[in-house]
């Protein structure tokens, strides 16, 4: 892809409202979005010569004033138990992770928001990686329209994307505008006509964020908790000292009250060993989320080099999950995919170019603790 500054706009990231007055200030009928949304998202054609029911002369146009442009595919890795990971180069020589998981029936891709992460969650490898910048809107929709022509090409119909996870690198609510644009994509029925619960943002808890996410389009909602009570929280995602728990699950509530249709936000909870998993932090959460339609995903803590923490052990999530279902909370322990090629949760890393100087601090900090331990 090229860099922003061109003079030609990425027609990929424009949701349908923004191709139509990319039309019309062409003296274009606004029907033209429509064709060209289902001829790249819908055919993944991306060449304005092969559009057969544009005219040449809009054809010729086209190709002089916009341009459809892909990140390059630098490594593809598969799992053992069918997860794919791909690296996708940008144009500033930074590198994203997506992640294709496949199950019977359904298909479920981990779209990335960010160029590492601006958020320093103790136990995600995206963190360590530091912060570059925002992905453009036509970067995060690329990643699925890149995941549906490989798909395509090797197992035609039968293998298809049917859910986006905004789950990958990054914190999807601090690059509001151009996660919106392409959720738009995703859910427009002229482009990928996934539903509104097939599309599910995951946030660490930017509040006002979360309440203008309610006011501007519908998606499914999945909150990264990991704690019952604010110390600990703050400890594991120290965002938490700006938005406490309880302004946090106010804000899901809102979110829940301003749907039409039947809501449940997803609460997710990485299992640390000796950390947040006994079966007291079990009723403290149980009794925390009293009264919100929720579900709990318990995800076995996936390590990367350098992290600090343990996974909890199977019969510590156990006696966690059973306490939860007890009070009568819908709870699943998420089966951890991709751990041989670093694709499960919270080990995605990509190729980060830091602007935070995140990556220098840890490497400090690891050097100063090995000093110390020889002392």
């Amino acid at each position: 892809m090229r860099s922003a500054e061109t003079a030609k706009p990425n027609l990929l990231g424009m949701p349908r409202g923004r191709l139509e007055d990319f039309f019309a200030a062409r003296g274009e009928p606004a029907f033209r979005a429509v064709q060209i949304m289902k001829w790249i998202h819908r055919r993944g054609v991306i060449d304005f010569a092969a559009m057969t029911d544009l005219s040449l002369r809009l054809r010729a146009n086209l190709r002089e004033t916009a341009e459809v442009l892909i990140p390059e595919c630098v490594a593809e890795q598969v799992s053992s138990d069918g997860t794919v990971k791909w690296l996708l180069r940008l144009d500033d020589k930074n590198a994203i992770e997506t992640v294709f998981i496949p199950e019977p029936g359904r298909g479920t891709l981990c779209v990335s928001s960010q160029v590492g992460c601006a958020l320093d969650c103790t136990f995600c490898s995206t963190a360590r990686q530091g912060f570059n910048r925002n992905l453009r809107a036509a970067e995060i929709i690329a990643q699925l329209w890149f995941a549906r022509q490989v798909l395509r090409s090797r197992f035609g119909s039968q293998t298809n994307v049917t859910n986006v996870v905004l789950m990958g690198m990054g914190e999807p609510l601090l690059n509001f505008d151009n996660v919106v644009d392409a959720m738009r994509l995703m859910l427009d029925d002229h482009a990928y006509g996934l539903g509104k619960r097939k599309v599910t943002l995951s946030t660490s808890g930017v509040v006002p964020a979360l309440d203008r996410l309610k006011d501007t389009i519908d998606v499914s909602l999945a909150v990264s908790l990991h704690a019952p009570e604010d110390e600990l929280r703050t400890q594991l995602v120290p965002l938490n000292r700006k938005y406490p728990i309880a302004e946090l699950l106010a804000v899901c509530r809102r979110y829940i009250a301003g749907k039409e249709r039947k809501v449940v936000v997803t609460f997710e909870y990485v299992m640390l060993d000796a950390v947040n998993d006994s079966e007291f932090h079990a009723q403290q959460l149980a009794q925390l989320l009293r009264g919100i339609p929720a579900k709990i995903n318990l995800i076995p803590f996936n390590p990367f080099p350098g992290s600090e923490y343990r996974r909890s052990s199977p019969a510590a999530i156990d006696r966690f999950r059973t306490v939860l279902q007890t009070h009568g909370l819908v709870t699943v322990t998420r089966r951890t995919r991709g751990e041989d090629i670093d694709a499960a949760c919270g080990q995605l890393a990509g190729r980060v170019q830091d602007r935070s100087h995140r990556q220098q601090h840890f490497v400090r900090l690891k050097a100063r603790r090995g000093r110390e331990a020889i002392a």
